[in-house]
């Protein structure tokens, strides 16, 4: 029998979380204000007058811009200048709506937009930020420019503008959450977790990848959310090595079936939540089931060590070491921080060398501890990672989707 399309869509009664829970309650106008203060923060420690912000996701945190950010992403066209003070001015904006203080026109900023008059258009920039400095009352001419083409930076110098990277605002600005990023956070992950669990209920011989992917993705945008990073979803012999993204091919019985959630949710904030289950009605092999039981220790070992105050480096020394057959395939970090999509801080393995940089944990950090269990030559691996806030004595779990017990050595 085969179903009428609408109705999958029509009798839908799952997707929607709100119709089985309601998201933690969050005040825009306190959150648009942290937001704000938090860039102001970091423009005042680097003495910049303004800020130009070009990231769907600075533009997402500064003024919750949300249109077309993958566009956006690789093809800029919409940009926001940044002051202390002054009016918060979104330039070139696709549509819909934002925070900002003021809408105007943008110039091109892109090779689709611009083409071979880029340099032209990057000339003309540069005077709108020199009139913005005018409109703001501020002599000050440190401007800092984030992710935009050497033509920009050249037409900023010629008018006698010093440049610095923005990233060193919009960036460490994230690192830490207020109480209503944190709320927006938990119905992150809760959204992404419902999936999950419509993911596993799916879970068949016979499925394929992209469709249990496909689902989640699905819940994802029935809950107003934006998109994922990837689609990091394989199964069988393609889970070892990790990172292999989710393929046409149908899931068996017997196969280890990973996941990584990846996924820009509703209100833009970020669910990273990783699991692996196996595809029945087979039973798990020995080697299976100690994959899961190694990757399941490297997490709870490097959890018990966060707390706020202890540095990257202590924590890089003290991290859980597997073995040295899981070290080639091992995931390329232990912890790294999350809050609108992956962001600081980052530590590696300690086998990989020394970290490229040092730092602390904080208190309303939000942080992902990782695990991935291969071994070089190997079918099967396991993917784990959980999802944790940082308080004042250690941390609270965010991720409650269960392990798998049947995985778990007996």
């Amino acid at each position: 029998m085969t179903t009428n399309p609408d109705s999958l869509i029509r009798d839908d009664d799952w997707s929607d979380l709100t119709q089985h829970r309601q998201p933690e309650l969050v005040d825009d106008e306190r959150l648009h204000r942290w937001r704000l203060s938090r860039l102001r923060g970091q423009l005042e420690k680097t003495g910049a007058a303004m800020c130009l912000l070009v990231s769907p996701v600075s533009l997402r945190y500064a003024v919750n811009y949300r249109d077309y950010p993958l566009f956006q992403s690789h093809m800029p066209q919409t940009y926001l200048f940044l002051s202390m003070e002054g009016p918060t001015v979104i330039h070139g904006a696709m549509g819909g709506s934002s925070w900002a203080d003021d809408t105007r026109a943008g110039r091109p900023i892109s090779f689709f937009d611009g083409a071979e008059r880029l340099g032209e258009y990057a000339e003309q920039l540069a005077d709108d930020v020199v009139n913005y400095l005018k409109e703001i009352g501020t002599d000050n001419r440190r401007v800092a420019v984030e992710y935009i083409n050497p033509s920009i930076t050249r037409a900023f110098l010629s008018r006698g503008l010093e440049v610095i990277d923005g990233v060193l605002i919009s960036e460490p600005a994230r690192v830490i959450k207020s109480p209503d990023e944190i709320n927006c956070i938990r119905w992150a992950v809760a959204v992404a977790e419902h999936g999950i669990a419509r993911l596993k209920q799916a879970l068949r011989p016979g499925v394929s990848e992209v469709k249990l992917w496909g689902l989640l993705n699905y819940t994802n945008l029935a809950n107003n959310g934006d998109w994922h990073e990837g689609r990091m979803l394989a199964s069988g012999p393609r889970i070892n090595p990790w990172l292999q993204e989710a393929s046409p091919r149908e899931v068996q019985s017997g196969d280890l079936v990973g996941l990584d959630t990846d996924m820009v949710g509703p209100r833009g904030y970020f669910a990273d939540v990783s699991r692996t289950f196996l595809c029945g009605p087979a039973r798990p092999t020995a080697r299976q089931r100690e994959l899961y039981q190694l990757a399941f220790e490297e997490i709870s070992h490097n959890l018990a060590l966060i707390r706020p105050g202890l540095s990257l480096s202590e924590f890089q020394k003290r991290a859980y070491v597997p073995a040295e057959e899981f070290h080639q395939n091992a995931y390329p970090c232990v912890i790294h921080g999350v809050g609108m999509s992956d962001e600081y801080p980052q530590v590696k393995p300690a086998f990989r060398g020394e970290n490229p940089y040092d730092g602390v944990i904080e208190k309303d950090m939000v942080i992902c501890v990782e695990s991935y269990m291969g071994a070089v030559g190997e079918p099967d691996g396991v993917k784990l990672e959980q999802q944790i806030l940082v308080t004042k004595s250690g941390y609270e779990l965010l991720s409650l989707s269960p392990l798998e017990a049947e995985l778990m050595d007996a």
